[in-house]
């Protein structure tokens, strides 16, 4: 068989492990939690849709593509909520990870599948910005239609998740203004259950 394409089918069966990642938050309706999988499709469709409200014009295929790879690194590194306080843990294996997973690529894809991984950790191209405002947005919205957010089973305040979704403002304006009023009514909620 055709060496490069070896390994590019190597890659491709060690990704299905994302499927098995699980994540804190729970589907939109609160059936489950999500897996990697399905949270980097739901990000990906909601790029498709949602692109117009970029803060600035974006090139949606490299949107995209940042999605489906940026939690590939968890396939090693495991999911950290957001809100973790462990931010250089995460980022130290989330690295190694990354090194680890794009390494099984051909080297040309592997330096290009870990170039779009560090943009995208970056947040400093119009892209990335609004890959990773897609990004917060999902978990806000699953947390505000679920009847068991994380944000109440973690503990975690309303001044945390503001400061911490406060980013997806960079991407999109119009999406922080969403997030926000929807931040506001989710705590609303439950303060009213407690």
């Amino acid at each position: 068989m055709n060496p490069r394409l070896q390994e590019q089918l190597k890659f491709i069966y060690e990704i299905d492990r994302m499927k098995h990642i699980v994540r804190r938050t729970r589907l939109f309706d609160d059936s489950r939690a999500e897996n990697d999988a399905e949270h980097s499709w739901h990000l990906a469709m909601m790029a498709s849709v949602l692109h117009e409200h970029a803060n600035e014009p974006v090139d949606l295929c490299r949107v995209i593509r940042m999605l489906l790879i940026h939690d590939l690194v968890e396939i090693y590194a495991g999911d950290y909520i957001v809100y973790t306080e462990k931010q250089e843990e995460k980022a130290r294996k989330e690295h190694e990870g990354a090194r680890r997973i794009f390494g099984l690529l051909p080297e040309d894809q592997c330096v290009e599948f870990m170039d779009l991984w560090l943009e995208f950790e970056a947040r400093q191209t119009p892209e990335s910005r609004f890959a990773n405002a897609v990004d917060r947005l999902e978990p806000v919205m699953q947390n505000y239609y679920s009847a068991q957010p994380t944000w109440k089973t973690y503990q975690i305040s309303y001044d945390k998740v503001v400061d911490t979704n406060k980013r997806i403002r960079d991407g999109s304006e119009q999406l922080w203004d969403y997030a926000k009023t929807i931040i506001d009514e989710g705590f609303q909620k439950l303060d009213r259950t407690e």
